[in-house]
């Protein structure tokens, strides 16, 4: 299991958006800084602008960010970029052997277990800002030599 890397560039664009915010901020630049397609950054910008985390003006009018830093979580930005089926983040083998002592109760084991996991991670998610985020690449950028 791994999450996609639309989340982490989820993060990345939103950082660059809010640290050349003076600038104007458009795909293809976002795409420079990722190094990705900018058709992979403009779907992803459409994610994040369903959620109410980003304006995009069309053309080349570049993207800012709708909201307060402080009041968008890391989960948001994966709730806003990551394809979860039914928001289950684990998937579940599809015929375990009912047969099978083991793959007759696997399910009834794990379910339990993997949602508590979940919720950890998303409570853990929504603990973090981009507030948090900028401050931190703020500070990794000033002491860059």
């Amino acid at each position: 299991m791994q999450i996609s890397s639309r989340f982490t560039i989820a993060i990345h664009v939103l950082s660059c958006i809010e640290t050349f915010k003076d600038d104007k901020v458009t795909s293809d630049f976002l795409a420079g800084s990722v190094n990705v397609n900018p058709v992979v950054i403009r779907r992803l910008l459409q994610q994040l602008k369903s959620a109410g985390i980003v304006r995009v003006t069309r053309g080349s009018g570049g993207a800012q960010i709708a909201r307060p830093l402080k009041d968008i979580t890391l989960l948001d930005i994966y709730q806003a970029t990551e394809c979860v089926d039914e928001g289950e983040l684990f998937h579940f083998h599809e015929n375990p052997n009912p047969k099978c002592p083991v793959g007759k109760n696997i399910h009834h084991v794990l379910d339990r277990r993997l949602d508590q996991i979940q919720q950890a991670m998303e409570r853990e998610m929504a603990g973090i800002t981009m507030q948090d985020i900028i401050e931190d690449t703020a500070s990794f950028i000033s002491n860059e030599p």
